[in-house]
């Protein structure tokens, strides 16, 4: 379980790249600790204007770094950092994420966010876990940080760090149970219909293998039959269920997912401005489900594009998404 927080009420900090950051990392802790009621909750970035987020959608910056200290000059209590699309061993969020470290703020790398902790020194003799695909990068990169295979998050004192993309899910309630206690985050796990946000894990369980390898090689190979994927979506937008429904369907290497709609933005129900693809003219539609419970999109999206693209194109996506699909998230995995 994470420490407790500064505040009585927390302030959690989603740090963002504006060049590129992931979906379902950024998105799925804003929303589940927005909907907790028990902190506030704000995405910050070294610029205004947009968040391009990978591997699909778009979102507008709600606060610059600069403005958020001129704001919090004692800093967040939480921090949460997601996977960056960029590398670089300095720059304003190291700069920041130092600060803030030094500041007594829990930092949470989700996925390779764990990279950008290690670049900011906040991995040194720690536990940590990360996506499948980095960890062997990451050993090598920091030889004194302490590998921890089998779990969904591994917590470290203020240092927290999650396996890949799904584990948002979990370390997200576990976050909301640290602050409010285990009523309000099995309440809210109940709602977005999460049988088990347990920490249980099977690390070799993810890895390549040949006919994986030839998947991508194959689907990549087809231009001619790639297609953009439409999600329609209104104000009030339901920003977990769209997460697990765009980040799959454009990790196919078949599909992309945009989303469409009226105007230019929307404003999700969880508060984040969602901009509209104004470019494409999507080959088809998947709408969302306002009657499934969020969390619950994952395992119809799989389903779903198991049914168009094939069962392996299905079980490459849960790879890359390191969820144990079939099982779901009744399974600790």
């Amino acid at each position: 379980m994470p420490r407790p927080p500064k505040r009585v009420r927390p302030l959690v900090a989603i740090v963002a790249d504006n060049r590129g950051t992931e979906t379902t990392d950024l998105m799925i802790p804003q929303a589940v600790l927005t909907r907790s009621g028990l902190a506030d909750v704000v995405v910050v970035a070294p610029e205004s204007g947009d968040i391009a987020l990978m591997p699909a959608l778009t979102i507008a910056t709600q606060q610059t770094l600069d403005a958020f200290d001129r704001a919090h000059p004692d800093g967040a209590d939480y921090v949460i950092v997601p996977a960056f699309h960029h590398d670089e061993s300095s720059g304003p969020v190291i700069d920041w994420l130092k600060r803030q470290a030094g500041s007594h703020a829990i930092v949470v790398g989700i996925c390779e966010g764990a990279k950008v902790l290690g670049r900011s020194g906040l991995l040194e003799g720690r536990k940590a876990t990360t996506h499948w695909y980095a960890a062997d990068s990451l050993r090598s990169a920091y030889p004194t940080m302490r590998w921890t295979p089998h779990r969904r998050y591994v917590i470290d004192g203020g240092i927290v760090t999650t396996t890949g993309v799904t584990a948002s899910l979990p370390v997200s309630l576990a976050l909301v149970e640290a602050i409010g206690g285990s009523r309000p985050a099995r309440e809210l796990a109940g709602r977005m219909g999460i049988a088990d946000y347990g920490n249980a894990h099977r690390s070799d369980r993810y890895r390549l293998n040949a006919g994986r390898i030839w998947r991508v090689i194959s689907n990549g190979a087809a231009l001619w039959r790639h297609e953009t994927v439409g999600i329609p979506v209104d104000d009030g937008a339901d920003g977990i269920a769209l997460a697990l429904t765009a980040d799959p369907w454009s990790r196919t290497y078949r599909s992309q997912a945009i989303a469409v709609g009226t105007g230019s933005s929307v404003i999700t129900r969880d508060g984040l401005r969602l901009r509209l693809a104004d470019r494409h003219k999507p080959d088809w539609l998947i709408r969302l489900d306002a009657g499934m419970p969020s969390a619950k999109h994952l395992d119809r999206a799989l389903s779903a594009i198991s049914s168009r693209y094939g069962d392996s194109t299905a079980d490459l996506v849960a790879l890359q998404l390191e969820y144990p699909w079939p099982d779901g998230l009744g399974d600790a995995g």
